[in-house]
């Protein structure tokens, strides 16, 4: 077997296409089983702003499957604990999120979180358990040897700090995508609720910049189609369209209205 399982992050490197994505929030397996069979290139599964804990990830992750379709599952982690990352990763999820990285050292202490102790990788921090549904509860016998290159991660850039050390961040090995928080980034530089603003606007081109020079990719959550295209066309190659419960509002609101009207 391929020590290459998880084509996002081959995809990740300087992707020559967007990948797109959509952001999980509704903390329901049926709604993420519904949604991968729409054609996303990753769907996010949110444990940060959102009411998953491991169980209800563990179930989104099977419902992503059932599928059978290339829409590869992410995980944002609400923190970088431990504990958090080993539950995460046991339940099969191989492309994780951290939030608010601000640092070389806290994105290299991320990486360190997805990686079993090795000869390559002797920092690595992932606690060892055979029977776990990552590994096939036990049957996948290459699955300690293989797991660590099958790992990807992407660290978001969502404040003034994290944006002055973007290029340390960048350069750490195991990297393999520069997430922007927009509403946060705006709020950290003094432009809360405008992520418009020149500065956040140049701040997020400098952002795309650095990854393009890394050799990594660039992400952007958008609200709408139209900030979709903008990011796609500033340089932007990993994507999120909304959320499902943005998206179940918008259209369930406009066809009230419209029949009301």
């Amino acid at each position: 077997m391929s020590t290459f399982t998880n084509p996002l992050k081959l995809r990740l490197k300087e992707p020559p296409d967007p990948l797109y994505g959509l952001w999980l929030s509704t903390g329901s397996a049926n709604v993420a089983e519904a949604l991968a069979h729409a054609g996303f290139d990753w769907l996010l599964i949110d444990m940060e702003h959102s009411p998953n804990d491991s169980v209800d990830v563990t179930e989104q992750l099977r419902a992503i499957a059932a599928a059978h379709l290339p829409s590869e599952p992410v995980v944002r982690l609400p923190v970088a604990e431990p504990w958090v990352v080993k539950r995460v990763l046991d339940a099969g999820a191989r492309t994780l999120m951290f939030p608010n990285i601000e640092s070389a050292d806290e994105a290299a202490f991320a990486v360190r979180l997805t990686q079993y102790p090795g000869v390559e990788t002797p920092d690595g921090l992932r606690g060892v358990a055979g029977a776990v549904r990552a590994a096939a509860y036990g049957m996948r016998r290459d699955y300690l040897q293989n797991a660590n290159a099958q790992i990807a991660t992407i660290v978001q850039i969502e404040s003034a700090r994290a944006l002055a050390q973007v290029e340390q961040i960048a350069a750490t090995p195991g990297i393999d995508c520069l997430f922007v928080g927009p509403a946060d980034l705006a709020a950290s530089l003094g432009h809360l609720g405008d992520s418009k603003h020149p500065e956040v606007q140049q701040a997020m081109a400098h952002i795309v910049q650095v990854a393009k020079d890394a050799h990594i990719a660039s992400g952007i959550f958008a609200m709408d189609v139209v900030s979709a295209r903008q990011y796609r066309d500033a340089g932007f190659r990993f994507i999120s369209l909304a959320a499902d419960v943005m998206w179940l509002l918008r259209v369930t609101r406009q066809s009230l209205q419209e029949v009301r009207s």
